[in-house]
This record gives C-alpha cells, sequence and structure tokens, in this order.
C-alpha cells in the first residue's frame, strides 16, 4: 500500500452474531457438541478483518486471508452473541496483520493474529482463469 491510504495502524473492526444452530460444531462437521464451531468463529474474525479495512482499499482491490494463528480457548453455546474483533497492527507493503479475538456474552473465547494481503481485483482473477484452464 502507499502512503496515501487510508489504512492507519489502530483501525478496528467488529463482526457480532448470536449463535445459531448453522452456527456449532455438528453442523458444519467440525465436531459433535452443540456449540459454536471454531471454523466459524475463525469466519468471524475474517469478517471483523473485513469490516476493519475493506472499505478503505483503493477500487478495484479487495483482501484476501492469507494466515491465521488463532486459540478456541472456550465454548458458546446456542442463543449467546459472539463479538469478534480485529485491530490493524501492522501495515508492511500489502501484507495487512490483525491483533483479533473475539468474546461472547461471558469471556474471551478465542485470540490470536490474522494476515490478509491487498489484491487488484482483476490481475488476481485473471490468475484464478489462467489456473482453470491449465495455464
Amino acid at each position: 500500500m502507499d502512503s496515501s491510504s487510508a489504512l492507519k495502524v489502530g483501525l478496528v473492526g467488529t463482526y457480532r452474531i448470536v449463535v445459531a444452530d448453522e452456527h456449532t460444531a455438528p453442523f458444519v462437521g467440525s465436531g459433535k457438541v452443540r456449540v459454536l464451531a471454531t471454523p466459524v468463529m475463525i469466519n468471524l474474525i475474517e469478517a471483523a478483518a473485513l469490516a476493519c479495512c475493506e472499505q478503505l482499499l483503493p477500487a478495484g482491490h479487495q483482501s484476501l486471508g492469507i494466515h491465521l494463528d488463532v486459540r478456541h480457548i472456550a465454548a458458546t453455546p446456542v442463543g449467546m452473541a459472539v463479538t469478534a474483533t480485529a485491530e490493524l497492527v501492522k501495515i508492511e507493503g500489502r501484507t495487512l496483520t490483525f491483533r483479533v479475538e473475539a468474546r461472547d456474552e461471558r469471556e474471551l473465547i478465542g485470540d490470536g493474529t490474522h494476515e490478509r494481503v491487498v489484491v487488484n481485483v482483476e490481475r488476481f482473477d485473471q490468475r484464478v482463469q489462467k489456473k482453470l484452464a491449465g495455464g
């Protein structure tokens, strides 16, 4: 990203859901206990990172998740709200690094770091189409 970018360290994004059956481990195939599934928590973390920065990217650009290092440390039952937060802590070239956490109504349920890379959508799609064509 160039120095004129609207992205700045310290920006924060959040995303919130109320845990429903479709968010549980049995529903997504990641376990048998009817609590928030780890893959869903990860999705919430990514959604919080998007809420933090996606609207500030230059036209024709988007960010893509490239690295997650998170712990899922507490279970959340159906009916309880979960809020994920992503704070932009580092900008290095096109790579954005976030400190992330997820909390339910009672406690911290997950935390870690998440990295995203900013890409030109048209060029990225060209590479994907070339791959699909066998090139």
